[in-house]
């Protein structure tokens, strides 16, 4: 049987574009090595906001506390929140497996590796299967990367997916690393009462995001009373009785007891056969044209083409592979605006450009804001401190971030903006809902715009 696509890898992108291309009538074979759903539903995403889920309410507590309007503990049992993941992992995958056989997608499980003339070779348990296709995706996701002395031993000094597995939270942590994933990280340990250490080269934390964000959420890190160490780099990290022992490049040390590597995800492209079959490679990153086709009939989508590193992302440019390979387009990929999202609290979202972004290329750049204050959905949870900023361009919406409580909830409407390129003539068209955090966007949108200069 020669199939009209086979796909290697089941995380969002790869398992989105399998079920897509089946809805247009296509034969589909799925490859996967490990468990359906990938890094995101196993190490990542799903694990992480449900640590999170169970624990926000100690946070809420706390707000209310400080109103003096409530007392109290919340006792979070860890033991029985990784049991309660691992039950939710596990009944995911089943009904994603369910769903692959009714719609007619065979599941090859094992390691799938291009062997030419438009095979490919899936081993498992001592035996080879090979799967002839037409079209091929490869959506074989990320794994986290470590600089040389910082490589996780599984025993004191963790990588993500080495956290999520842990059996007991640790009472000290050292995070390396200030992106996304080790301040999520760090968030669940600090509601555990973990002793909190966040290290990174970087000027500051979140670096990837509008630098009054940063500023924003290192104020309330240190309001929680975290130590944080910027502008220092580390040059190893190991086990020692039983302690994570951190080294600096100054001879410095520090200790825990136990120390997360967050410092990035690099693309799974190693042996798969790749550059064999005229698939170039960058820094491990599959290169694709305009039509994420990174050789002939062979397409890459999601983390490996190294694009951006979303869930969203690659389940988005699934469905445009999945339609493409169907003859439902020839155009080429447009992803339009991304939106992410840091979960916790405070939340932090953004979507279009920011706004040093849209300095350098449009001297029309204003911006305008409204601080959560002065919202009554804030005030009802005692979360005030954050603002939504919103940028213009040519007098249309090119841009919004927001930190606070709860922001992930404008993430939708302001993509829409985003993508509509919205005028203040389609926020007064618009009715926003009260009391709401909605109108927290509402009002940054309708406030007086400041000139970026």
């Amino acid at each position: 049987m020669t199939y009209d696509l086979v796909v290697i890898g089941s995380g969002p992108g790869g398992y989105d574009a399998a079920v897509e291309a089946a809805g247009h009538g296509l034969k589909v074979a799925l490859v996967e090595k490990q468990n359906l759903g990938g890094t995101c539903l196993n190490r990542g995403c799903i694990p992480t906001k449900l640590w999170l889920g169970a624990t926000s309410a100690i946070d809420e507590l706390h707000n209310q506390a400080k109103m003096k309007v409530a007392s109290g503990e919340v006792n979070v049992d860890f033991t029985t929140l990784q049991g309660r993941v691992q039950k939710h992992l596990t009944g995911t995958r089943k009904a994603m497996t369910m769903q692959l056989k009714k719609i007619g997608i065979d599941l090859v499980e094992g390691f799938g590796k291009l062997a030419g003339d438009n095979e490919v070779t899936v081993e498992t348990a001592g035996t080879t299967q090979t799967l002839k296709y037409k079209n091929l995706v490869v959506a074989t996701g990320s794994k986290p990367i470590f600089f040389p002395g910082l490589e996780p031993d599984g025993d004191c000094v963790l990588d993500s997916d080495m956290f999520l597995a842990m059996e007991t939270m640790p009472t000290s942590l050292i995070v390396v690393g200030a992106g996304f994933i080790g301040l999520e990280m760090a968030q669940v340990a600090h509601r555990f009462g973990a002793k909190i250490t966040v290290i990174d080269a970087m000027d500051r934390v979140a670096p990837l995001e509008d630098p009054e964000v940063s500023k924003a959420l290192r104020s309330v890190f240190k309001r929680w009373k975290w130590d944080i160490q910027l502008e220092k780099r580390v040059s190893g990290v190991k086990t020692v009785d039983g302690k994570a022992v951190l080294t600096f490049d100054s001879g410095e040390k520090l200790e825990a007891d136990k120390v997360l590597v967050a410092v990035g995800r690099g693309p799974v492209t190693d042996g798969l056969g790749l550059e064999e079959a005229g698939v170039a490679l960058q820094f491990g990153q599959i290169q694709v044209n305009e039509n994420l086709e990174a050789a002939t009939g062979i397409y890459a989508i999601g983390d490996a083409n190294g694009i951006i590193q979303l869930a969203h992302a690659a389940s988005h440019q699934a469905h445009y592979v999945a339609a493409r390979v169907a003859g439902k387009t020839d155009a080429p990929y447009e992803s339009g605006p991304v939106p992410s999202v840091l979960y916790g609290a405070p939340e932090v979202m953004r979507v279009g450009r920011m706004e040093n972004e849209v300095f350098l290329s449009d001297a029309d750049c204003e911006t305008s804001r409204s601080q959560l204050a002065a919202n009554p959905m804030a005030q009802a949870h005692a979360a005030t401190q954050g603002f939504v900023k919103v940028i213009w361009s040519g007098n249309k919406v090119a841009g919004v971030t927001a930190i606070g409580h709860d922001v992930s909830r404008l993430t939708t409407p302001a993509t829409i903006m985003v993508q509509q390129g919205w005028t203040i003539e389609d926020v007064r068209k618009t009715i926003f809902p009260h009391p709401s955090l909605d109108e927290a966007l509402l009002n940054a949108l309708k406030t007086e715009r400041k000139k970026t200069e």
